[in-house]
């Protein structure tokens, strides 16, 4: 269906697909409701078997193929490492610096929605309690000149800060996943792993990934306090980046062919940085690892028999 179109016009469908997938798995709170926890890491490890996986048959070996074939890191690519290395530690300290600047904003974990799902519906109880006790309290003798705040607008302000700094977290996050698909397609033809067969399954892979991460970040959402509707909406939110990151990416790797080892290799850096530093350590954070290990089999092998069988 893609293959009569430009790099940059089938990256922007991929990554569509790879959002309305996530959109599909926001929609699942609408049937599943309250606190889900294995569930969500099931789902996270799921996501991380199919990043690593991605990572290398989709972004790492045709990042080698392309430096080695261009004849410009030694005659028989003996020095391929140097560009796919280097592209892998600037994408790996993306990620880092990102991450960096949320933990600045007051988001210790990227996936603070799922320490939410535990801990915001009862800080909000708790607050709204002594919010309401100070309020019933009769004023003494010198209390004359204090103010009083609105609790429900100190109680507003809070959620709003919250979920702006949830919704920044997971859509940094979600742009290494946009640039791999975008360019995977900017890629095609550039080596003989570079294949369309390849880039779409990498965008199918993806795909498949950001279904249960959408799931991942509407249910506790819901847990913690608001409405399907809205947990709903932050969820598929997450996922809005992808098309952007993944246009740029292609748009980039057509216009720089030189590029493409550093392009391909940055994605992957970014995907196993985000899997090693964030995703497992989360999932396995609740005494639910073997689930989540297992998780990340099945993810690996479905990922490795689209990128190997189909392509």
């Amino acid at each position: 269906m893609l293959r009569g179109y430009g790099p940059v016009t089938q990256a922007l469908l991929g990554t569509l697909f790879t959002w309305g997938l996530t959109a599909a798995g926001a929609g699942l709170v609408i049937f599943i409701r309250g606190k889900q926890r294995k569930l969500l890491d099931v789902s996270l490890g799921f996501a991380a078997g199919v990043m690593i996986a991605a990572s290398y048959w989709s972004l790492l070996s045709p990042a080698i193929t392309a430096a080695t074939e261009s004849k410009t890191y030694g005659e028989n690519g003996e020095y391929a490492f140097l560009p796919v290395g280097l592209g892998f530690l600037l994408g790996a300290g993306f990620v880092y610096g990102t991450d960096a600047l949320i933990s600045a904003l007051g988001v210790q974990s990227p996936n603070v929605v799922l320490a939410m799902q535990s801990v915001g519906f009862y800080e909000q109880s708790t607050r709204r309690r002594q919010t309401a006790n100070t309020a019933a309290r009769i004023p003494e003798a010198g209390d004359a000149g204090t103010v009083y705040e609105d609790p429900n607008d100190e109680a507003k302000n809070d959620q709003w800060r919250r979920i702006l700094l949830l919704v920044v977290a997971i859509t940094v996050h979600n742009i290494p996943e946009g640039l791999a698909v975008g360019v995977g397609f900017g890629a095609i033809g550039s080596t003989a792993e570079a294949t369309f067969e390849s880039a779409r399954n990498l965008a199918i892979g993806i795909g498949i990934q950001n279904f249960p991460e959408g799931l991942a970040v509407s249910v506790p959402l819901q847990a913690a306090g608001f409405s399907t509707l809205k947990s709903f909406w932050y969820g598929q939110l997450s996922g809005m980046v992808e098309p952007i990151a993944g246009v740029l990416g292609a748009a980039g790797v057509s216009l720089a062919s030189v590029a493409l080892p550093y392009a391909l290799s940055f994605a992957a850096g970014a995907m196993i940085y985000v899997v090693v530093d964030d995703i497992v350590p989360e999932a396995h954070s609740s005494g639910n690892g073997k689930l989540a290990s297992w998780g990340a089999v099945v993810g690996f092998l479905i990922m490795m028999a689209l990128d190997v069988g189909l392509g």
